[in-house]
């Protein structure tokens, strides 16, 4: 698979989506032995397997000072990400989400198998997302 904005989120970016700008959104590795994210129909964190994601979601790094329209239109960009003492299975993949505090509407946004430090094996250490100066996205 290749990196993606998942189906369910890019349909409702152009209608009435959740609001990122305001939202929660957090970053989160998976572990495809046990799960493997499905761009064109997961929509909600409940559809990836709780053995899957790497850490849980309730240690999952927020992103921090996000901004839009920076460094160019339509995109979306926030600070580097620490993944602090990260433990966990071997993840080979990366998403981010919108997490509301309830797994069944929190939106699955974007998705990466395909980037520098894929697959991850957790030892510990803290780990850096370091966000493409170009931003994180664009829509």
């Amino acid at each position: 698979m290749a990196n993606a904005g998942f189906a369910a989120y890019r349909t409702l970016v152009w209608t009435a989506g959740p609001d990122i700008n305001a939202g929660t959104i957090k970053a989160m590795f998976v572990d495809h032995a046990d799960d493997t994210p499905v761009v064109a129909t997961d929509d909600f964190i409940n559809d990836i397997a709780s053995a899957a994601r790497v850490p849980a979601l309730a240690s999952c790094p927020t992103l921090g000072t996000k901004q839009f329209g920076v460094p160019t239109a339509g995109a979306f960009d926030a600070a580097d990400t620490v993944f602090s003492s990260l433990t966990g299975d071997q993840s080979e993949s990366m998403i981010l989400l919108r997490d509301t505090g309830t797994e069944s509407t929190s939106n699955l946004l974007l998705y990466w198998d395909t980037a520098s430090g894929l697959p991850i094996t957790p030892n510990g250490a803290n780990v850096t997302v370091v966000w493409s100066s170009s931003g994180i996205a664009t829509f």
